[in-house]
């Protein structure tokens, strides 16, 4: 939590020194607009996420059952835990910095930027710095995801769409499906066989490709454009 102040108030310094402008300028206001672009972009990400994990087990055969030895406290650990690291991973990427980006450069190059900047983030954070098939497969789909969430920031002049679509993404996939690294949570799989050829393929496309490129719909033609920051 000391972190997610620490990045906060370097974002409030960096927006007075250089634009003049407080915390509020990343679109918190008003509370109840953002509260439901919060809102839907949690659904739509949580809604794919369930989707694919259900493709998974259909194409392994396996089933996906709770978790009996889950706890109260279990769960809360990682929900609190999924919101702390996609506020901090916001706030980097699709808050005072991207907002400055686009002040300065117009929105393309900046979501670009961001973009690119959140592909590589995550060769750190998953560990797969060195091996460059991993490299690629996790700069492709992050990289997508990163570039729908900025652009998402960009249309609404908000942080809140793109924390709701990343939130809602990461609590279902870590703490609903278990695939964090906090372990086994509210469900698990059980049974199946190894993903091989054609499925392996599908299986992997449909999280790392086709769900950033269905957000990507999803920004361009439902989000609305409240006139973007800046365009060049």
């Amino acid at each position: 939590m000391i972190g997610i102040l620490v990045i906060a108030a370097i974002s409030w310094l960096l927006l007075s020194i250089i634009e003049k402008k407080d915390i509020l300028a990343l679109g918190f206001l008003p509370i109840t607009k953002r509260l439901k672009q919060f809102s839907i972009g949690f659904l739509v990400t949580a809604v794919l996420c369930v989707l694919v994990q259900y493709l998974e087990a259909y194409l392994k055969s396996s089933t996906w059952v709770f978790n009996e030895n889950s706890t109260t406290a279990s769960i809360l650990k990682s929900l609190w835990w999924d919101f702390k690291s996609v506020l901090t991973e916001e706030l980097i990427f699709r808050g005072a910095l991207l907002y400055i980006l686009i002040q300065k450069i117009g929105s393309k190059k900046s979501i670009l930027i961001s973009a690119i900047a959140f592909g590589v983030y995550h060769w750190f954070s998953y560990g797969v710095l060195g091996n460059i098939m991993a490299m690629l497969i996790v700069f492709i789909g992050t990289g997508l995801m990163g570039y729908a969430w900025a652009w998402a920031f960009a249309k609404t002049k908000s942080i809140m769409l793109p924390l709701g679509l990343h939130l809602g993404w990461n609590v279902v996939y870590n703490t609903v499906f278990s695939k964090g690294p906090l372990g086994e949570l509210l469900l698990i799989s059980k049974g199946g066989h190894q993903l091989t050829d054609w499925a392996s393929l599908l299986n992997f496309t449909s999280g790392m490709v086709i769900v950033p490129v269905i957000v990507l719909v999803y920004v361009k033609y439902v989000v609305k454009n409240e006139g973007e920051i800046k365009t060049t």
